[in-house]
């Protein structure tokens, strides 16, 4: 076998449809495009959406409500899951560059500290901000809060 023999498997080729090349050729005539209408012209394009002159979904239905594009979400981490971190690898500190060495947050995320679970060691906290159960349940094992 040398590369110049290669060929593709059987079938696994096909030559493309040569669409408009005259009445021979068993696509020339209106070339697929039917008969007549916008469809079958030259340039023809619809907008996103188009539904054939029909009023179309997005102003068929009810609008309410709005999103601000500026609200900040804060990425919620648990008193039990900082207390699985200190214990798994021994930390007394847990700052927000330890959340994103240990995968737990992104750089790009605000952190907020929920006082779900059980604290039972003296960890110094530093996030972006504290729900009162958090910080009463830090500071009621020994530890401190720091806002960023």
């Amino acid at each position: 076998m040398k590369l110049h023999t290669l060929k593709p498997a059987e079938g696994s080729i096909k030559s493309r449809k040569r669409i408009g090349r005259g009445t021979g050729s068993g696509r020339g005539g209106t070339s697929t495009r039917g008969h007549k209408g916008a469809k079958s012209r030259s340039g023809y394009k619809t907008k996103l959406g188009f539904e054939g002159g029909q009023m179309p979904l997005q102003r068929r239905v009810p609008k309410f409500g709005f999103k601000s594009l500026n609200k900040v979400f804060a990425k919620p981490i648990n008193l039990n899951t900082l207390q699985d971190l200190a214990s798994e690898f021994n930390l007394d500190t847990i700052t927000f560059d330890t959340l994103v060495e240990h995968g737990l947050v992104s750089k790009k995320d605000v952190v907020k500290v929920l006082g779900r679970g059980e604290l039972t060691a003296k960890l110094n906290v530093s996030a972006h901000s504290f729900s009162a159960s958090a910080v009463e349940a830090i500071e009621k094992v020994g530890g401190s809060v720091n806002k960023i």
